[in-house]
């Protein structure tokens, strides 16, 4: 029995008229009685007793026309179903996680979701490791999944990130650490420590971190392996345990003021969620993310859940830099023979418009995480040699002799690292990065003692001033000097540079005045026996430090180039993100926090700093300084320079790869 016979039926007994009925129908008269007999046949006894052209029904039709209308009604709320199984308002999913997931970060997206949805079916399948998510995934026995680690190394699986996880050190609030704002792992090594097992994304995360940074979990001697949050919670509570969790994993303990987060330079950066999903549904489910396709109108659960978390991301400040997270690999393979690269860096840790490409980059490991540790570089080990300078002469010097690889320097000393004078054997440089700007040049200063009658440039004539050779300061005196007509009137005598946590002072007799690149100008004058000289005639073009690679690594290795610019993007974003970023500084340069402030630019502060942060290079300020700079003969070198080949900024593109 065909429901359109039923159909059929019902309005042939409505109207007791085989014509009607067929008027109704939009369909002929026999193609009607056609329909009866054939329901007739099936059920084995006629419907309606056919009196002349008048008809009217037996029993059974009497029976049929009183109960039909409910298979009808059947009908029409299956296929009403069917349709909004079909736009999405009802159906099932299913999200696959692990536990962390599931406990912290997807409850408010799965409230949300019903909220939304209520038709929907929502299930949350949590599984105990990365190796039963993938299969789950792989194996349809989910819609999505949601994961704290990568999955880059399958191809069957397409990832995308839909938010941020950070990573703390938590303890109890009574512990003798809870009130440090930010800790070093390396600080740490002695405390008790316990940390979640071996599948557990944050464990991984977590030995991942130490072993690019060259640490194990056998640098932690008191360490215990504990299976579930829970159990951590009780090791920190009533056994004063560290322990290393992500940020939604402690939330309600933390808020009812149980335990403490401390953040920990090594994961300064925040890491990744991924929504995991078989790549040949990923075009279908990418279509939820254009808000102008029609097809929006009617999309399936899981294109939902999708425009649900981009919704809701988009209303949180987006983190363009982050950790890498670790990667999910069941494959195994031979690894070749290691080899192992030794990178000798030149840093300036006590200039602070340099610090986001050597202190910052040093102190948060953040080089380590970026180098590239696959193809080529699989079996790679780093050898980092920070080499810290007070000023960049002697920086320039080791780029030159190939004993530095790159190089962070000031805008003097980093033409002098393009000119090789008259050394042939002096080795090739490559500009690759500004790092910060002062676009009023303001950051070199002339001081002299309190007492000095001396009050302008030009009451230096026939008198001396000390400044460090080959330093930013040097170039801007000999610019002012030179423009002043002063340049064989007065003496230049090297500086040699002062400690900075010491006293700013300078052998007496020395000089007349004193020239010195920030922050050492500021402090002289702040320790109160040094004065400004009137800044109206000094020539102030715009500053800046850059990055200077040797031409060899630039060539041999651009992808570990590229890395160490990554780390100085995820520094200055760190740095200008960070309300804590000053005062670490400070207690790391050992300078004051208003001192940093006012020299490097922050999001963080009320008041702009001089320098801001900066990656792309300025041709136009590198020919004009050579410009200046060469109208003195002892910089005559200065012209050889090419800029179009010794300016590589194609390294900067790569940085978003």
């Amino acid at each position: 029995m065909e429901v359109y016979q039923v159909r059929v039926f019902l309005e042939v007994a409505r109207h007791l008229s085989f014509t009607e009925a067929a008027d109704t129908l939009n369909l002929t008269q026999p193609a009607v009685s056609a329909k009866i007999k054939s329901l007739e046949s099936e059920l084995g006894t006629p419907l309606f007793y056919r009196l002349g052209r008048k008809v009217q029904l037996t029993e059974v039709g009497e029976f049929l026309l009183a109960e039909a209308p409910k298979l009808i009604q059947i009908e029409n709320q299956l296929l009403q179903r069917v349709e909004e199984i079909k736009k999405g308002k009802f159906g099932n999913l299913k999200i696959g996680c692990t536990a962390a997931i599931a406990n912290g970060w997807l409850p408010q997206f799965i409230f949300e979701y019903r909220q939304q949805h209520p038709g929907i079916q929502t299930q949350c399948l949590v599984f105990d490791s990365a190796e039963l998510l993938y299969r789950a995934v792989t194996g349809e026995q989910v819609d999505l999944g949601i994961s704290e680690l990568s999955f880059a190394d399958f191809s069957e699986i397409f990832a995308t990130v839909v938010d941020a996880i950070d990573y703390s050190l938590f303890i109890a609030a009574n512990h003798p650490l809870s009130k440090q704002g930010w800790l070093s792992l390396q600080e740490l090594k002695k405390y008790p420590w316990a940390i979640l097992a071996a599948d557990s994304p944050s464990r991984l995360m977590f030995e991942s971190r130490l072993a690019e940074i060259g640490l194990s979990l056998a640098d932690f001697p008191l360490l215990e392996i504990v299976d579930t949050i829970g159990l951590m919670r009780t090791y920190i509570l009533q056994g004063n345990y560290l322990g290393f969790a992500a940020n939604f994993d402690f939330k309600s303990e933390c808020k009812a003021g149980m335990l403490v987060p401390i953040s920990l330079q090594e994961f300064a950066l925040s890491g990744n969620v991924y929504l995991l999903s078989l790549k040949r549904l990923s075009l279908s489910y990418e279509a939820s993310y254009d808000r102008s396709n029609p097809r929006s109108r009617s999309l399936n659960p899981s294109q939902k859940f999708i425009a649900l978390i981009q919704n809701l991301s988009q209303q949180k400040s987006p983190s363009p830099i982050r950790l890498r997270s670790p990667s999910f690999n069941l494959r195994t393979a031979n690894s070749p023979r290691p080899e192992t690269l030794n990178l000798s860096i030149g840093i300036q840790n006590g200039t602070i418009p340099a610090i986001t490409a050597g202190l910052l980059v040093q102190r948060l490991n953040l080089l380590e995480h970026f180098l590239p540790r696959d193809g080529r570089y699989s079996a790679t080990r780093y050898q980092i040699n920070w080499c810290d300078f007070p000023t960049g002469a002697p920086i320039v010097e080791g780029l030159h002799s190939g004993k530095l690889d790159i190089g962070i320097l000031g805008d003097y000393p980093l033409l002098l690292s393009a000119a090789s004078g008259n050394s042939a054997n002096a080795r090739k440089t490559r500009l690759v990065s500004f790092i910060s700007i002062d676009p009023d040049g303001s950051c070199s200063a002339a001081i002299v003692p309190n007492q000095s009658p001396i009050q302008s440039l030009e009451d230096l004539r026939g008198g001396a001033i000390a400044v460090p050779f080959g330093s930013a300061a040097h170039g801007m005196v000999m610019r002012s000097l030179n423009s002043a007509n002063l340049l064989n009137e007065v003496k230049l005598t090297s500086l040699e540079h002062a400690d900075l946590t010491q006293q700013f002072s300078f052998p007496a007799h020395l000089a007349d005045g004193y020239a010195h690149f920030t922050p050492f100008h500021e402090i002289a004058c702040r320790k109160g026996k040094f004065r400004y000289l009137s800044r109206g005639n000094w020539e102030n073009l715009p500053a800046f430090y850059g990055v200077v690679a040797s031409s060899e690594i630039a060539q041999q290795y651009p992808e570990v180039v590229i890395a160490y610019l990554k780390a100085v993007a995820a520094a200055q974003y760190w740095y200008d993100t960070t309300s804590a970023a000053a005062d670490l500084v400070s207690r790391w340069t050992q300078l004051e926090t208003e001192i940093v402030a006012q020299i490097l630019n922050s999001s963080q502060q009320h008041q702009p700093g001089r320098f801001l942060s900066e990656m792309n290079i300025r041709p136009d300020w590198l020919n004009l300084h050579i410009e200046r700079l060469t109208q003195i003969p002892a910089n005559a070198d200065l012209l050889k320079i090419d800029l179009n080949n010794w300016i590589q900024a194609e390294f900067l593109l790569q940085l978003n790869t």
